[in-house]
């Protein structure tokens, strides 16, 4: 466990505590916390103290570089691998975790679905908790022979400086689209917090990037090793794929030599996925065969296009909560469904407004039919959360039902055979965030196979687990 804390609710005696000042709030206001709790020095940028104490400019500054000075020694003999974009950067992270602990490769998972090493140890708060926490997760793991690491860094993350100074080895960009303009405001200020990754690549270390992506130019900088991949060029390119239900199958090509992978995942967007993952074992030192072999064998992550099997048809919880991932999910599955396709989904509260109707046009174009629910409605009124869904709307395929339990029950008696109902928003996460920051248990998949075991039927389809 490393020495220095930021949460003053985490302060162990003869801990340092470093006061930093955030968004919504400032650790200066917890610094008695953290002497009550037992500190042995506060860092902090005004006052003074009762105990041992250092006034510097920026305590963020001095943070990071008291971890990096303490214990990059020990970070710089891992192979730390982090990624980064608006999609996929939580089933791509996951499947490297998984396939490099298949292939005898052990590797620890830090982000959106919690702190993972051989099987999950936490959740966290954040999917880029704080730098304290991220040093504290990643020293654990190299204390328990862990010798590599897989890192979502989220846009917010970066730009709290979340990730300053961790010794990446690889960094990966999956793609870049609509999302947390309430926090960045535009796209250009997005994608620089996303380029903050890509700037911190230590020598030898190499930079991963979604060639078909339009936005690719901002990651290829000149002074890194630039290794792209996609189905219109790059160094990994797709030939041709096939998709089933069951899962997909696709030819790449790279450097005159062609491998076909079999995986047991299906989407055209999960093949870009499942490329990061054959890119970093390839620099890794495993052969493609290797590779092949090990790739048959990997999960996604719990609430990405987890499949229930109902009578004849289908019902499908996934995470996609962005225009670009609901459109992703859903023409994936019309691919697959040769029935009527239903859609439950909602928009969070206290995000980004502008994609609310965006969201369910595609939602409305693409299914036959959809039901409007809540997702987190954090401090935001529900029915303004919909106001917004439906503001120019044309599309009348659709009903409103705030309550999300009654709305996936609906969904499933929708169902006749060959259908599909897809559950989109929330995916793995257990609660739901309401007003006051509030958490009500809450599971998707748990309440479709609640409802379903009344009607005596729980058979699920293991496609990812």
């Amino acid at each position: 466990m490393i020495n220095i804390k930021t949460d003053s609710r985490k302060v162990k005696p003869g801990d340092i505590f470093v006061a930093l000042r955030g968004i919504v709030g400032d650790g200066h206001d917890f610094i008695p916390k953290a002497i009550e709790n037992g500190a042995s020095k506060i860092i902090a940028e005004e006052g003074e103290y009762c105990i041992d104490y250092e006034i510097v400019p920026d305590t963020r500054e001095y943070l990071n570089n008291y971890l990096s000075s303490n214990y990059n020694k020990y970070l710089e003999q891992m192979h730390i691998i982090g990624i980064t974009g608006t999609n996929g950067k939580t089933t791509s992270a996951y499947l490297i975790y998984d396939a490099l602990n298949k292939s005898d490769k052990k590797c620890c998972y830090i982000g959106t679905i919690g702190y993972y090493m051989q099987s999950k140890v936490s959740d966290l708060p954040n999917t880029t908790p704080e730098v304290t926490e991220i040093y504290d997760m990643l020293i654990n793991a190299y204390d328990n022979g862990y010798r590599y690491a897989v890192i979502e860094a989220s846009s917010e993350g970066l730009l709290h400086r979340r990730l300053e100074n961790v010794p990446f080895e690889f960094a990966i960009f999956t793609n870049l689209t609509q999302d947390h303009l309430n926090i960045h405001k535009t796209m250009e200020n997005y994608a620089k917090c996303k380029q903050k990754l890509f700037n911190q690549i230590k020598p030898g270390g190499k930079a991963i990037i979604n060639y078909d992506d339009a936005n690719k130019n901002l990651f290829l900088f000149n002074y890194n090793t630039n290794i792209t991949y996609g189905f219109t060029g790059g160094d990994y390119k797709i030939t041709d794929y096939q998709m089933s239900i069951m899962g997909t199958s696709f030819t790449f090509c790279s450097n005159g030599v062609k491998q076909n992978i079999k995986v047991p995942l299906i989407g055209k967007y999960n093949i870009y996925n499942v490329l990061t993952v054959i890119i970093i074992l390839y620099e890794l030192g495993l052969t493609y065969s290797s590779i092949s072999d090990v790739l048959t064998l990997v999960n996604a992550p719990s609430g990405r296009m987890d499949m229930i099997e109902y009578k004849n048809n289908r019902i499908i919880v996934d995470y996609a909560h962005t225009p670009d991932a609901v459109e992703n999910v859903i023409s994936t599955i019309k691919e697959v469904c040769d029935g009527h396709l239903y859609t439950v989904f909602g928009c969070t509260g206290d995000r980004d407004r502008t994609k609310r109707p965006i969201m369910t046009k595609i939602v409305t174009d693409l299914c036959d039919y959809a039901i409007i629910t809540c997702d987190d409605t954090h401090n935001e009124n529900p029915n303004q959360i919909v106001d917004d869904m439906l503001k120019g709307l044309v599309n009348s395929n659709y009903e409103v039902e705030l309550d999300r339990k009654k709305a996936i029950i609906k969904g499933i008696d929708l169902l006749k055979t060959g259908d599909a109902l897809l559950i989109l928003g929330k995916g793995h996460e257990e609660v739901m965030i309401v007003k006051d920051n509030k958490r009500i248990p809450f599971n998707d998949k748990k309440v479709v196979l609640n409802y379903l075991q009344t009607k005596n039927v729980v058979r699920i389809e293991k496609i990812n687990d």
